[in-house]
């Protein structure tokens, strides 16, 4: 049967959304996901075909138990309005965000475009959200129940020196409600973020941070995600920032600003122009700095794997290399829901 649903999503349902800009395409998956599971009977329906409940798939990872190890990268709940519904497919964990201070309406449009010959997309959407207390309204409105992480950023027109205010306003307003955070200055799409990751103003905005963290009675954890285009050097200085700050553990990988060995037309990646390239193309990398990072720690840092993941496999080879936890974005979009069950079952399998 999920076979059937596997074939029925890349036989009609992808074709009739990719009719569709990217945009708008993500905007009809979301209003299909929020009415459909009204409908009386959806919801079980969903749950038997998608969800799969074995304890052996089970992680405790920094604290947390979560039910299985595959989960929603950021980007997909832009809104934090999703979580629960997607926790019906079999997801054990959701990132809500990239949620700054103020709402903003992000980059113009188009930002968003699919390179099919590569499963890719590229994106430029710019932190567009609706701002961190629509956040906090939308979780206390409906209490998430799944695992749920905020990931957390700056807002475009915040001057580079006020840009750890923003990130302390989030966490501090968010911290009631999610289980984890994720700082993200590693996003190719905010013009001045990439100077948050000069390991002087890293340390020093993780610090600051961690002390409101810290003077919570049960901490939350702290991750920072990381670019897929950094060098050995700079991991080892990630690695050198995780230990100063006590950060829980690491994202590897965000979207790259790379194009390295693409199949799609020069021609039209030229037309798509700058932005965050994420999909199959960035699975060799992502699992590189997987290795590379869990290596030089120990296997002791926790990770969770984002890039690259599009297939079973291509969870398993994360999962291999030393991630925790593996994340879904373009893999959800090019193959559809029962990715989730497939990543699942072969775990199950590797395990027997």
């Amino acid at each position: 049967m999920p076979d059937f649903f596997f074939d029925m999503y890349k036989t009609f349902i992808r074709p009739l959304f990719f009719l569709f800009s990217p945009e708008r395409a993500h905007r009809l998956v979301s209003f299909f996901l929020r009415t459909g599971l009204r409908i009386p009977g959806i919801r079980p329906l969903v749950r038997r075909f998608y969800l799969v409940e074995d304890p052996r798939l089970e992680r405790e990872v920094f604290g947390l138990r979560f039910p299985n190890p595959v989960g929603v990268a950021a980007g997909f709940d832009k809104e934090a309005a999703l979580y629960n519904h997607l926790a019906h497919f079999g997801f054990g964990h959701v990132e809500i965000g990239t949620v700054t201070p103020l709402g903003q309406p992000g980059n113009p449009r188009p930002r968003l475009f699919r390179l099919p010959k590569d499963r890719a997309l590229v994106n430029r959407m710019g932190f567009n959200n609706q701002g961190v207390e629509a956040f906090v309204s939308n979780l206390r409105a409906n209490q998430p129940s799944l695992i749920v992480g905020g990931n957390i950023g700056k807002n475009t027109q915040t001057p580079h020196q006020e840009s750890t205010g923003d990130y302390c306003r989030c966490f501090q307003a968010l911290f009631d409600h999610v289980d984890y955070f994720v700082v993200n200055v590693s996003c190719p799409n905010i013009e001045g973020l990439s100077r948050l990751q000069d390991k002087d103003e890293l340390v020093g905005l993780l610090q600051a941070i961690q002390k409101i963290n810290h003077s919570h009675i049960k901490p939350r954890p702290v991750l920072l995600k990381i670019s897929p285009d950094l060098t050995h050097k700079q991991l080892d200085e990630v690695l050198e920032v995780v230990e100063t700050t006590g950060l829980s553990g690491i994202i590897a990988t965000n979207t790259s600003s790379l194009r390295d060995g693409l199949q799609s037309p020069d021609e039209q990646v030229k037309k798509v122009g700058k932005g965050g390239l994420s999909g199959a193309p960035l699975k060799r990398k992502s699992t590189e700095t997987i290795a590379y990072l869990s290596k030089k720690s120990g296997g002791k840092l926790p990770i969770i794997a984002s890039g690259g993941i599009m297939g079973a496999d291509d969870a398993l080879e994360k999962l291999s290399a030393g991630a925790s936890l593996v994340q879904l974005y373009t893999g959800f979009i090019y193959e559809g829901p029962s990715l989730v069950k497939r990543i699942n079952k072969s775990i199950l399998k590797a395990l027997s």
